[in-house]
Order: structure tokens, then C-alpha cells, then sequence
């Protein structure tokens, strides 16, 4: 009852068909009293192949150069982050020994 119902497919066998070759152009009759001739018939050509489009190699260029420098910008970032931490860790330090040093000495007294 729930199990789709689908119809049969008929089965087709792949043929070979020949492509129809070169015909010669045949004249044909004249259809009045004069002196020309009728239009030649038709020729029939092989179809041509169809070509595919080249890839466009300038649109994967310039992904590759897009992705190349967001790479690069994104490394830039990251360094003057972690330059700007250095520099503030340098500072911090520096206060540090100020400080301990001017704790640390005893008030001097001045004797006369």
C-alpha cells in the first residue's frame, strides 16, 4: 500500500548510425522555356563536432592571488598582535623592577 508503484521502463539498444556522407549537388530540371538552370540541391555535411570553451585560467589566477594575499595579510595580523604583547610584556616587566627597587631601599637619612 505505502510502496510506490512506478511503470516500466522500456529497454533501448544503442544503434550505430552512420553519419550521411558528401552528396553531390544534383541539377535539376529546368521548369520553364528559358535558357537558365535551377538551383543546385542541398549539400548534406557530417555534423562537426561541438568544442568546449577553454578554462578560464585568469578567474583561477586571481583566486589564487585573492587567497595568497589574505593569507599574507592575515599572517601581518597575527605578528603585530603578538609583537604589541611582547612590547606590553617588556613594559610590564620593567615597571615590575622599577617598583621592587624603590620598595626595597631603605629611606636614607641625612646626618649633619
Amino acid at each position: 500500500m505505502f510502496k510506490p508503484q512506478y511503470p516500466a521502463v522500456p529497454v533501448h539498444y544503442p544503434t550505430t548510425v552512420q553519419p550521411p556522407a558528401l552528396t553531390s549537388p544534383a541539377v535539376s530540371a529546368p521548369a520553364c522555356s528559358c535558357q537558365h538552370t535551377g538551383a543546385p540541391a542541398p549539400t548534406h555535411y557530417a555534423p562537426t563536432p561541438v568544442q568546449r570553451p577553454a578554462a578560464p585560467v585568469g578567474l583561477y589566477l586571481v583566486g589564487g592571488l585573492v587567497v595568497i594575499g589574505g593569507a599574507v595579510a592575515l599572517a601581518v595580523a597575527v605578528t603585530a598582535l603578538f609583537l604589541a604583547i611582547a612590547v606590553t610584556a617588556v613594559s610590564v616587566a620593567v615597571c615590575a623592577v622599577v617598583l621592587r627597587s624603590l620598595l626595597n631601599t631603605p629611606p636614607r637619612q641625612n646626618r649633619r
